[in-house]
């Protein structure tokens, strides 16, 4: 069985082949895929210009065993606990041989984690795919994917031990910048739409939370929380076009921001180019993640660091994939579902 994407909010469950694998390719049962906010996007949309087009196989943040390898697979056996990355660079287009992997000219994504069984691909079994170590679960392990975004978007940024940050956006992306943002030492303002995110974002570390409320200016708050500076760091985690604009604003002389939320197509922003000359603020956008960050985010969750206790809050079969994805619509900022296939 596996979930199917056709279109716009059509997703179906049913019967497929089990995946033939080649010479380089693994054949792995899938133990744990996650739900991710990118999926919900394409439900929505029904398709993603860089990822998927339907129809198609959907999902991708997985952890699961390997139960058959290709003749030419070395390094990996039947019976290993792995977890896969949903991509693999060329490492050999322009972008790749300057360490831009993410933005690789011949990316290679794999999608379909919403399924009993998936194949992994030979470039990204050469690349980017990791057997998970026996101390952590199939849930943490699955976290690695996302992980990695966020873990590449906090270092372009060039955060310090002691730095005050400021995240816009406590959905599951959010909450993790909130995490490893205390993880590198930094003081977090965490700053969501609701009373319960910020509790979560607390207990996540962050030292102070802000409730972002219609029509109420943030910044001034932030700048309080500051010496009236404002923040070294601002991340922003919610996907609008206002809220690029008030990160900016939010940020100390000298600062960084990184617009990490992805904003719907052929919306622009408006930035004070004053502030931005005179103030010297540094613009940062992050997409993907690189095998680097991969590896980097398996360390932070073998270590600990990172759980998915903190992320991962309802447990559902393939069966009620749909009604997850639909709950997931209508309930934005809501924490990770984990599929059990």
């Amino acid at each position: 069985m596996a979930a199917v994407l056709y279109g716009r909010e059509h997703l179906e469950i049913e019967s497929v082949a089990v995946p033939e694998i080649g010479p380089g390719d693994v054949l792995v049962r899938v133990r744990t895929a996650l739900t991710c906010g990118t999926d919900v996007k394409v439900f929505r949309r029904g398709y993603h210009a860089r990822m998927i087009v339907p129809p198609a196989l959907f999902g991708h943040e997985l952890a699961g065993d390997i139960v058959a390898v290709g003749d030419s697979v070395k390094g990996f056996r039947p019976g290993q606990r792995i977890v896969a990355a949903n991509s693999a660079p060329c490492d050999q287009c322009f972008y790749c041989r300057r360490g831009l992997q993410n933005l690789c000219e011949d990316l290679l994504f794999n999608n379909g984690a919403y399924a009993e069984y998936i194949r992994v691909p030979a470039r990204i079994v050469e690349k980017n795919m990791y057997e998970i170590p026996e101390q952590i679960t199939y849930q943490d392990a699955a976290l690695v994917e996302p992980l990695a975004c966020v873990l590449r978007g906090l270092e372009e940024t060039g955060i310090m031990p002691g730095d005050s940050i400021a995240v816009m956006g406590l959905g599951p992306i959010g909450a993790m910048f909130v995490r490893l943002a205390k993880v590198y030492g930094a003081r977090v303002i965490a700053i969501g739409r609701r009373k319960s995110q910020l509790d979560r974002a607390a207990e996540m570390g962050a030292a102070e939370g802000i409730i972002a409320a219609d029509g109420v200016d943030i910044v001034p708050q932030v700048k309080a929380l500051t010496n009236g500076r404002g923040v070294d760091v601002a991340i922003e985690a919610v996907g609008h076009p206002a809220a690029w604009q008030t990160a900016v604003r939010m940020l100390r002389r000298g600062g960084t921001v990184n617009f990490f939320g992805g904003c719907p197509s052929d919306t622009t922003v408006h930035l004070d180019t004053n502030m931005l000359h005179y103030s010297e603020i540094t613009c940062k956008a992050s997409f993907h993640h690189t095998p680097k960050h991969i590896q980097k985010a398996l360390e932070l969750v073998s270590n600990g660091d990172i759980s998915s206790r903190d992320f991962v809050n309802r447990v559902e079969p393939l069966s009620n994939l749909l009604e997850v994805m639909r709950h997931l619509m209508s309930h934005n900022g809501h924490m990770k579902t984990a599929i059990i296939p």
